[in-house]
């Protein structure tokens, strides 16, 4: 087991001797502990999966909808635990192993204090630079959400949600909620 200690730069390999549940990311070579998020952010969570595993199930797609906490490898630099992931069926065998290994097709993250610059800022990056095709970012203080979408190697944001509104997912062709369900 690695003690974590102040040191320069940390790889997967560091990464990978931190105890299971570790409540660690690995975020460009930096070990980043976040506290054990709020209730609200749970629900909010709860809520969104509820929605997207219902939705799957009544279309029949047979894609991997994912809870936390699971690691997703992105390089030697970036390992992520991301609140909600999703890999369409087709993608499956190619990056599932032990962990998955490379990017999901869709991300959710949902803000909390201690996470929402990594999320808004160096986080998006990396999901743009390895290709994570829809990458959704849900706001619990502003209560509205932001859908980005790659296209030509670059993320262009098609809707900002507010809480009246209703999420149209991109990728999932069909799938939708309205924002307001998600914070009640």
């Amino acid at each position: 087991m690695l003690t974590v200690e102040k040191k320069k730069k940390y790889t997967v390999a560091d990464y990978m001797l931190l105890e299971e549940g570790a409540p660690f990311q690995l975020i460009n070579n930096d070990l980043i502990m976040s506290p054990s998020p709020s209730l609200l952010h749970q629900l909010i969570l709860g809520e969104f999966y509820d929605a997207i595993k219902t939705f799957l199930k009544e279309n029949k797609n047979k894609g991997l909808l994912v809870l936390p906490p699971m690691d997703i490898h992105l390089d030697e630099d970036n390992v992520y635990q991301p609140d909600l992931i999703f890999i369409s069926a087709e993608r499956i065998n190619e990056i599932i192993k032990d962990h998955i290994e490379g990017a999901p097709d869709i991300v959710v993250e949902i803000l909390s204090p201690s996470n929402a610059y990594y999320d808004l800022r160096q986080k998006k990056d990396i999901y743009e630079k390895y290709g994570v095709k829809e990458y959704i970012i849900i706001d619990p203080v502003q209560e509205n959400a932001d859908v980005y979408v790659l296209k030509d190697g670059s993320y262009q944001l098609p809707q900002k949600v507010q809480k009246n509104e209703t999420l149209h997912s991109i990728l999932l062709k069909g799938f939708s909620v309205e924002l307001f369900k998600l914070f009640k």
